[in-house]
C-alpha cells in the first residue's frame, strides 16, 4: 500500500505515447488510510524524458532527485480550491508553482496555457489538461489553449487536412467541458503571427548544440522540426507578451525538457540579472555561498578593523582545512584569487544588476532609478540600499518600459500517466487501450468491461486478500475521471476494493455505466458548443491547406 509521498511508488512499469506538444495523459497512485483515492503507481527505476518519443517515466521517484521537480504537496495546502486531481495526487509534481498559487489567492494577474498536437482523436488521458486549464480558468487565471499544427505536421508528417479535422475534435471537447472562449484564448501556432515574431526573437538566444544536448537533435533533423521547439517556447511565453505575469503550463513530465528550455529562454531574454554579490568582482554560486558563510562568521575587530575585508577573508581561508570548508580545491584556488587581488577592497552585501542584454536607455533608467548608495560600473549596477524581491521588481519595471519582455519564468506542474485499459501504456493506435471521447457510448462500455484489472485470479482470492487497487486500470477511471469531485465515492471504490469487499465484475460494470453515461453527455454537450466554436476567435481551416 503507498503512503502520502507520491515517491513511494510500486505496481507495473508505466509508458506512454505521447500525443501533444505540451500534454499528455496522467497516472496515479491511491492510499487507503489517508484522504488521496488517485490510482496506480509506476515502480521501475529508469526515466527517461522524451517530449516525442516512446519514452518511459517509470519511476517518479527520479523526477524529483534527477530533473528537480519539486512535489505538489509542498504547495496544496495554499491552493484555493484545488481540483480533485491536485487533491487524490494526481497533480503529483510542480516547478516554480507558488507564484502562480499566490497570484489566485490575491485576485493578481495569472496565466495557464497548454497545447494539443491534433494527431488523433481527445482521449480521456487529454480530459485531464482540458480539465487542468478550465479549473485555473474558473479560478481567474487567463487561460490559453492551442492548436500545435506546426508541430503535428513538422514532427509528425500530418497532413493540414487531418490536423484541421483533429484540431476542431479537440476545440469541440474542450469548450464541451467548460472552456469560456470569451474570457480565454484560443489559436494555432501557424496563424498567431505574434507567436512567429516571439520565436523569432528566442531563436537567438538558442543554438543547435543545445537541442542536440536537451532532444537529441543531429544532422538529419529537420530544421522545420527544430523551428516547431523554438515556437513552442514562444507558445509558452506568450501569455506573458502584454504583461509579465505567473504563468502555469500542465504537462505530463515527459514535456519537462520543453518547460526547462523556456524558463532558461525567458532568463536569457531578460534585461538585467539580479544577484547578491559581496564585492565589486564576481564570484559563481559556489564561492558566493563560501564569501557569504565567512562574512557571517567574522569580526572585522578580529582584525583590529572597523570593516570586513576581502583580505582578511582569504587570510581566514588560507588557515582553514580544505575538509572544513566542504568545497573542491579548484572553488577554493580562485576565491583566494579574486579575494587577494581585491585586497582591501571592503567585504559589503549588495545587490547586483548585471546588464545581460540591456539596451543603453534602460541601463541609464535604472542608474536614475536605484535610490540610496549604489556604485555604477560599466556592465553592472551595485545597490546597498534595496532589497532582493524590490530589486527583481524594479529591474522589470525599467525592462517593460524600455521594450523589453521582462518575462517571468514559466511554472508548470506534471500530473501521472494513464495506464492503458489492456493493462500496459495508453497508446492512441492501440484501440482498446484507451478510451477516445468521440467514442460510440456502447462502445466505451464495452472497452471498460473488456479491460484488465487488478483483481485476483478467483473470486474467493480476492474477498480473502483483497484486490490490488494501486495496479488496476479500472480504478484508475475513477479515480481520474468517473468519480467526479466525489473524493468519498473514490476512496469507498478503492477500500471496497483493497478490503475484498468488492469483486472486479461489479466494480467494471459499475465503471462501464458510469463510461457510458460520461460519453453520452459529453457528446452531447459537444453538439451544443458547435455554434460556439464557430464563433470563437479561431482559424479552423489552415491557410495552409492545398
Amino acid at each position: 500500500m503507498t503512503g502520502d509521498d507520491p515517491r513511494e511508488e510500486r505496481g507495473p512499469e508505466f509508458e506512454f505515447d505521447s500525443d501533444s506538444d505540451l500534454e499528455d495523459e496522467g497516472e496515479g497512485e491511491d492510499e487507503r488510510a489517508g484522504l488521496r483515492t488517485d490510482g496506480g503507481a509506476a515502480g521501475a527505476d529508469d526515466v527517461a524524458l522524451d517530449p516525442w518519443g516512446s519514452s518511459t517515466v517509470s519511476d517518479y521517484r527520479k523526477l524529483f532527485e534527477e530533473f528537480g521537480i519539486e512535489e505538489f504537496d509542498d504547495v496544496l495546502p495554499e491552493v484555493p480550491h484545488p481540483h480533485y486531481l491536485m487533491r487524490r495526487g494526481v497533480i503529483f509534481g510542480q516547478r516554480d508553482y507558488r507564484p502562480v498559487v499566490e497570484a489566485l489567492q490575491n485576485d493578481e494577474p495569472a496565466a495557464v496555457l497548454s497545447g494539443f498536437m491534433p494527431t488523433g482523436d481527445p482521449h480521456i488521458g487529454h480530459k485531464l489538461v482540458f480539465d487542468e486549464i478550465i479549473w485555473h480558468q474558473q479560478q481567474g487565471a487567463d487561460a490559453y489553449a492551442l492548436i500545435a499544427d506546426l508541430e503535428a505536421n513538422s514532427a509528425r508528417g500530418m497532413s493540414w487536412e487531418e490536423i484541421d479535422e483533429h484540431a476542431r475534435s479537440y476545440l469541440l471537447s474542450l469548450l464541451a467541458l467548460g472552456f469560456d472562449p470569451e474570457d480565454g484564448d484560443l489559436y494555432r501556432q501557424s496563424t498567431n503571427r505574434e507567436v512567429q515574431d516571439l520565436a523569432f526573437d528566442l531563436g537567438a538566444e538558442a543554438n543547435f548544440s543545445e537541442f542536440q544536448a536537451i532532444y537529441g537533435f543531429d544532422g538529419e533533423t529537420d530544421v522545420s522540426h527544430m523551428q516547431s521547439v523554438v515556437t513552442q517556447m514562444a507558445d509558452i511565453l506568450y501569455p506573458q507578451l502584454e504583461e509579465p505575469k505567473p504563468t502555469v503550463i500542465p504537462v505530463g513530465p515527459d514535456q519537462d525538457p520543453h518547460v526547462r528550455l523556456a524558463r532558461d529562454l525567458a532568463e536569457r531574454m531578460r534585461f538585467f540579472k539580479v544577484s547578491t554579490a559581496y564585492a565589486s568582482f564576481e564570484l559563481d554560486d559556489e564561492e558566493r555561498d563560501l564569501v557569504a558563510r565567512f562574512h557571517e562568521e567574522l569580526d572585522p575587530a578580529d582584525f583590529n578593523d572597523d570593516q570586513l575585508r576581502c583580505v582578511h577573508v582569504a587570510e581566514t581561508l588560507e588557515e582553514t582545512p580544505l575538509a572544513e570548508l566542504e568545497i573542491d580545491a579548484e572553488v577554493l584556488d580562485s576565491v583566494l584569487t579574486k579575494l587577494n587581488e581585491a585586497g582591501m577592497e571592503p567585504l559589503r552585501p549588495r545587490i547586483r544588476f548585471s546588464d545581460r542584454r540591456a539596451t543603453e536607455d534602460a541601463f541609464d533608467a535604472l542608474i536614475d532609478a536605484i535610490d540610496g548608495e549604489k556604485r555604477v560600473y560599466e556592465n553592472h549596477i551595485d545597490a546597498f540600499d534595496i532589497d532582493r524581491a524590490d530589486a527583481e521588481e524594479l529591474a522589470r519595471e525599467i525592462e517593460v518600459d524600455n521594450g523589453g519582455y521582462g518575462f517571468q519564468p514559466p511554472s508548470s506542474i506534471y500530473h501521472r500517466f494513464m495506464t492503458g485499459l489492456t493493462g500496459g501504456k495508453m497508446s492512441s493506435s492501440v484501440p482498446a487501450s484507451h478510451i477516445s471521447l468521440l467514442d460510440d457510448p456502447e462502445d466505451g462500455y464495452d472497452k471498460v468491461k473488456s479491460a484488465t484489472t487488478g483483481g485476483r485470479e478467483t473470486a474467493e482470492e480476492q474477498r480473502e486478500k483483497g484486490g490490488k487497487a494501486d495496479e488496476c486500470p479500472v480504478y484508475e477511471l475513477y479515480a481520474y475521471l468517473l468519480a467526479g469531485d466525489d473524493d468519498e465515492f473514490a476512496k469507498r471504490v478503492y477500500d471496497e476494493c483493497v478490503g475484498g469487499e468488492r469483486l472486479c465484475g461489479d466494480c467494471k460494470e459499475q465503471a462501464a455505466q458510469l463510461m457510458k453515461e460520461f460519453l453520452a453527455e459529453h457528446q452531447e454537450k459537444r453538439a451544443e458548443v458547435e455554434e460556439l466554436l464557430e464563433q470563437a476567435d479561431i482559424e479552423l481551416e489552415s491557410p495552409r491547406r492545398r
